[in-house]
């Protein structure tokens, strides 16, 4: 992004102090702090760091206080900050079978394997504004947490659940989990892309994409660009472990765990020569809990699969480049070039003023002809 600005420093300073004052809000209340922030506003944490490429959720919080909500500038606060951060190298990759689920659906399945476990989710409410907010908080009510249908238990799944399509990949009617044969995936963070790039690239590109760039692109793969006709066959929300192997030890332990949002779209796939039809995957997985941008993820991600599919190639969602570099919304390509045209220009519009008086006060006889 373009931070550089001319002008006088006294207004500058001036600005910064009215962006200080603006932030605080009427002094008469009480100043959100960075703890309210990520404990309260989860959802709108999951996306800074999603677009932010960082899983710090105090950090993140942090980034939303000081932008003033604004997600966009918050995601690039975070980013930019963790360009500073050492890198001691790659963790081992998280298994999500063994998620400590909070939330896990399946639109495919009457009788999901495990039960549904339908946890915190706006999917059930009536999408009315809820005016007993409005009053001041009272003592909170008993937290409780979801749990498979029909059970009468509140606590969370005490085993690792079982992957809702296994039986679907059994019987031969759905692709396996598609893994990368590369010992070690671009990172995209240090290596500027080359297009086409390789499935594990552009699932890392999705995943920190802009989130509404992404939804908007989900949406028109259902609506006619790239024909897709998609079903949701797992959605889960919850933690998982981080591993790392130190070269001291040379063997993993656990750092952490982490918040991940994890979905995998089911596609249609006619079959060729020498494969019958089966569904195919679509896949996402995003920091935080983040419903909405997972689907949209896997959505998009099944539409740029369509060449190694051998679909044919007739939309803009299926064209690697025009869908991840504009994606990056957060990055130089998108925010930082709509948000540098505030900055000063006055000579090059000058220079192109001048060109238009010219071309007006030249007589129409001396015009070249069309």
């Amino acid at each position: 992004m373009y931070i550089a600005v001319t002008g006088g420093e006294r207004a500058i300073e001036a600005s910064r102090e009215l962006l200080a004052q603006a932030r605080r809000g009427d002094p008469s209340l009480p100043e959100l702090d960075v703890a309210q922030l990520a404990a309260q506003l989860g959802m709108a944490v999951a996306r800074v760091m999603a677009e932010g490429s960082m899983h710090d959720p105090e950090l993140a919080a942090l980034a939303l206080k000081q932008a003033l909500g604004d997600a966009v500038e918050a995601a690039f606060l975070l980013r930019a900050y963790r360009t500073t951060l050492p890198r001691w190298g790659y963790t081992e990759p998280v298994q999500t079978q063994s998620m400590t689920v909070r939330r896990r659906v399946s639109a495919v399945f009457k009788d999901l394997p495990g039960g549904q476990v339908l946890g915190a989710s706006f999917d059930y409410t009536q999408r009315l504004l809820d005016f007993d907010l409005l009053k001041p908080a009272s003592a909170a009510p008993p937290i409780t947490t979801g749990a498979p249908a029909g059970s009468d238990k509140r606590e969370l799944p005490a085993q690792p659940l079982p992957d809702a399509l296994h039986g679907l990949v059994a019987e031969g009617l759905l692709e396996p989990a598609v893994t990368t044969t590369q010992s070690a995936p671009p990172d995209i963070t240090r290596e500027p892309p080359h297009f086409p790039l390789p499935r594990s690239a552009r699932l890392q590109m999705l995943a920190r994409a802009d989130e509404g760039w992404l939804l908007g692109l989900g949406y028109a793969t259902q609506r006619g660009y790239a024909n897709a006709h998609p079903f949701a066959g797992e959605l889960r929300v919850g933690s998982v472990a981080v591993e790392f192997v130190p070269d001291e030890l040379g063997f993993p332990i656990e750092l952490g765990e982490i918040d991940l949002t994890e979905c995998q779209m089911l596609a249609q796939f006619i079959g060729r020569d020498e494969q019958p039809p089966q569904f195919t995957r679509g896949y996402g997985l995003v920091f935080g809990h983040a419903e909405r941008k997972a689907m949209a993820m896997a959505l998009v991600d099944r539409a740029l699969r369509a060449t190694e599919l051998g679909e044919a190639v007739e939309s803009p969602t299926q064209l690697q480049e025009f869908v991840l570099s504009q994606g990056d919304g957060d990055a130089v390509e998108a925010s930082g070039f709509v948000q540098h045209l505030k900055l000063p220009h006055y000579v090059t519009f000058e220079s192109e003023l001048q060109l238009l008086r010219a071309l007006r006060a030249r007589p129409a006889d001396q015009e070249s002809p069309a």
